[in-house]
Order: structure tokens, then C-alpha cells, then sequence
């Protein structure tokens, strides 16, 4: 097991889990080591420079806002939406920054931070470097990061994509793949979501875990409610307007069940406005299929008669599971393996949570996983102006419903399929390593370079 289930459902700011949520994490975690060496006050200016991805998409995806952000000491999980307007019209206004809050250095957005739309750092296709620099033009500290996806961030120096934030630990009961989990189901009589809760007490107790996921669906289900009451337009060029709450009032108030897939949409529409708005969502695994989780989950717990809290726990639990069999045998970055890597896990994820949640048998919840994801390989990340709107808001409706749909037909099978989820995450990772760059959060393909950004 790679990491705690808590590590891929954080809580943070929008719209982007690697470009936002990363950088900020990285310019953070420079800022801290500049303090650790005491190089704060000899520090006289900062640079930062973004690669690949970031240098392509990082203006839409505000990542050089983030960067400021996190350079101030601010942590996505904290980072209130007007704490953070105004710390930047500071900035703006005038020309200097606090490091952590405590150091001040001049900071001229054009002259400090650079997008370099041609180069690229070897190991990661989402690099970012920071330079302190001193009076006398010497370099104090330059260092390398990588964010890897779903707010996962790596420096260069200890590289590997596996032991970002934390590190691989031994565990009671560990596995590296959906073969190997089932095999511990077998041996111990648990379901999956038992694994998990067991091995989350390396970490803390089990009511700390089941505490922490039920604040994580509470905040699932405040992005929900917000989204499907704000109306308005969403930042950027495209001048998109919010859809949620329009869809939400045209649904059947008695919650007829031809209003099923309606709700389940609109529901999915609505977190992932507010990821666009920049305002605060769970990576659920990333920011980009942030709402297909909330959506499936709200189906289940709103809706379904038979819905309980523990049902809510095992859902996440059980998603968690196979959302860290994908990071750690293939990825969750869209700048990695496209679309299939955030919006397809996702919805491989919500369905096994769901299927889990309804009473399936764990091999029943591996094959819910598996047409997750088996109908959104090939899935690219073509993001329109940079910006995560379109397709993006729409495509976390559509992986909703997926997930749904493949939770009910595993439940209607015995759990007995002729691909396995370990077949189709290998697929997953060898379609993305063969897909052309152009389609992995470029902007430079798709629909990206096919519909008018402005």
C-alpha cells in the first residue's frame, strides 16, 4: 500500500489539483527549507519557473497565482478564497511579497515567474523550480519539484512517484495490486474496505480514520449544496456560465426516478464549478474529476433507502483502495496519461464505492471497478483555453453516470469477467505512455485547438 486513503482524498482549492494544489504545495515547501537553512533574510528575490504542462496550461489553471500563494505559507486545505484575493491584491499592489508571512522581497509577477512553453524537466511531464537569490545576484537555493498529480508533489532530490507526501510504509496487510487485495480479502474473511480501515491504523485509530472520511463527505456534500445554489458566470475567457443550479431547479421536487440521471448530473456539474471557480473541493483523486465521487456518493447517501453512515465510510474506503492501486501501478496525472488518468480512475474508483456501499461481494467491486475504467481508456486531457471548463465539467456528468452503470451491471454479474481491473490499469498505463503529448493537458490538441478559446 502506498499511501493512506487520506492521501488521495484531500481537501483543497480549485480548479486544479496538480496546477494549482502542487505548485502551491512545492512554493510552500521551498519556503520552508529556506527557513530551515536560515536563508530567509538573506533572501533579496524569488523565481519560480514552470515546464511541460505547467508551462503550457499553468495561466488557466492559475498555477502562478498558487505559487505566490504558497511562497506566503498558505496550504490549499486552509486557503479561504477571500484571505487569498486579498494576500494577492497585495502583491499586485504593492510589487512586494511576504515569504511565509515574515520576510518581505520585491515580487513583480512578469519579471519572477516564468512559463516556458518548449522546455521541460526530464523525470515528470509537471515540473516547477524555485531560486532564491541574494543581494548580490548569488544563488542562495534553487531546487526542483514535480507535481505528480492529485496534489501529490515530489523536490527532485528524492524522486521517485511513489513516495510523494507519504512514504511507502509497511502495512498489516499490504498490496500492490487488485489480485493481491482480493487474495487478502480471502485470507482474512474482510471486504476491501476492511483492508483498508486495518492498515489506516498505522496511521492513526480506526474512529480517527472514520472520523476524518465522514468530514471529507461533509465537504463533499457543502461543495454539492453550494454549487447547486450559485448561479453566475466562471473565471476566465470563456465567460462559461454555471449550469447546476439551473439544472437542479428544472428536476422533479419529489425526486421521481426518471430524474435519476438528471440529479446525478447536475450534482457532478455542480462541485466541478466550483473547482473552477477556485473555491474549495476534495481531489477526489484530482481536482479535474473532482465531482464524480461527490455525485455517485450523494446518489448513494441521498437517495438510495437503504443508505447509512457506515455505508458512506465503506464507499470511501473502498474507493480509496483502488484509487492507490492506480497511482501506484500506472498514475492520476492528466499530464501524464490524459483524461483516463483523472476523469476514468475516478469513475473506476466511485463505482467500486458504490457497488461496496449496495452490499457487493469484493470480487463483484473489482469488476464494477474494472468497467470503470475499461470505457474511458483512451480519455484525453484537452482543455480549452487552459482552463478547466470545457470539456472538463461535462466529462465528470458523464464518468457519474458511468460509475453508476458499471456498479449495477457488477451487481447483476457473479464477479466472474474475463478482463481484471490489474489488466486494465496496465492498459491504462500503456495507452497513456502511447498517447501523443498533445493530447495530456496541453492545450495544444482536441478540442483545445478546435474551438475558440476567446
Amino acid at each position: 500500500m502506498i499511501c493512506s486513503i487520506l492521501d488521495i482524498f484531500k481537501i483543497g482549492i480549485g480548479p486544479s489539483s496538480s496546477h494549482t494544489m502542487g505548485p502551491m504545495i512545492a512554493a510552500k515547501m521551498f519556503a520552508d527549507e529556506l527557513a530551515r537553512r536560515e536563508l530567509l533574510t538573506p533572501t533579496a528575490s524569488i523565481t519560480a519557473e514552470f515546464f511541460g504542462s505547467l508551462g503550457l496550461t499553468g495561466r488557466g489553471h492559475q498555477t502562478h497565482r498558487a505559487a505566490m500563494l504558497g511562497l506566503s505559507g498558505e496550504k490549499p486545505a486552509s486557503a479561504l478564497p477571500e484571505k487569498c484575493e486579498t494576500l494577492l491584491d497585495t502583491v499586485r499592489q504593492t510589487g512586494r511579497l511576504k515569504i511565509l508571512g515574515r520576510h518581505e522581497i520585491p515580487f513583480d509577477s512578469d519579471l519572477h515567474l516564468h512559463f516556458y512553453q518548449r522546455r521541460s524537466l526530464p523525470l515528470h511531464a509537471n515540473g516547477l523550480r524555485f531560486t532564491a537569490i541574494a543581494r548580490d545576484g548569488a544563488i542562495l537555493l534553487a531546487k526542483d519539484f514535480y507535481s505528480i498529480g492529485g496534489g501529490f508533489v515530489v523536490s527532485a532530490d528524492d524522486w521517485s512517484p511513489y513516495d510523494a507526501e507519504t512514504q511507502s510504509v509497511a502495512v498489516p496487510l499490504t498490496f500492490d495490486s487488485a489480485q493481491m487485495l482480493l487474495a487478502r480479502c480471502r485470507e482474512t474473511g474482510f471486504s476491501i474496505a476492511d483492508v483498508v480501515l486495518h492498515n489506516e491504523t498505522i496511521w492513526r485509530s480506526d474512529a480517527e480514520t472514520r472520523s476524518a472520511l465522514r468530514t471529507i463527505w461533509t465537504t463533499m456534500e457543502s461543495c454539492i449544496r453550494r454549487g447547486l445554489t450559485t448561479e453566475g458566470e466562471l473565471p476566465g475567457q470563456l465567460r462559461i456560465t454555471r449550469r447546476a443550479a439551473v439544472l437542479y431547479r428544472a428536476l422533479d421536487p419529489t425526486g421521481h426516478h426518471s430524474n435519476s440521471l438528471e440529479r446525478l448530473s447536475a450534482y457532478a456539474i455542480a462541485v466541478n464549478e466550483e473547482n473552477a471557480a477556485g473555491h474549495q473541493v476534495v481531489t477526489a483523486p484530482t481536482n479535474g474529476a473532482a465531482g464524480i465521487i461527490p455525485a455517485v456518493l450523494a446518489h448513494y447517501s441521498w437517495h438510495h433507502p437503504h443508505s447509512t453512515e457506515d455505508g458512506v465510510v465503506t464507499f470511501l474506503a473502498t474507493a480509496g483502495a483502488i484509487g492507490t492501486l492506480y497511482k501506484r501501478n500506472a498514475s492520476i496525472s492528466g499530464a501524464e496519461m490524459g483524461c483516463q488518468g483523472e476523469v476514468g480512475v475516478a469513475c473506476s474508483m466511485a463505482a467500486a464505492g458504490l457497488a461496496a456501499a449496495l452490499g457487493a461481494t469484493n470480487e463483484q467491486i473489482e469488476n464494477a471497478a474494472e468497467i470503470g475504467m475499461e470505457h474511458n481508456l483512451g480519455l484525453t486531457c484537452d482543455p480549452v483555453g487552459g482552463l478547466v471548463q470545457i470539456p472538463c465539467i461535462e466529462r465528470n456528468a458523464m464518468g457519474a453516470v458511468k460509475a453508476v452503470n458499471a456498479a449495477q451491471l457488477a451487481l447483476r454479474g457473479n464477479g466472474r469477467h474475463h478482463v481484471t481491473l490489474d489488466q486494465v490499469i496496465a492498459t491504462m498505463r500503456q495507452t497513456g505512455l502511447d498517447m501523443a503529448s498533445k493530447y495530456k493537458e496541453t492545450s495544444l490538441g482536441g478540442l483545445a485547438v478546435n474551438v475558440p478559446s476567446c
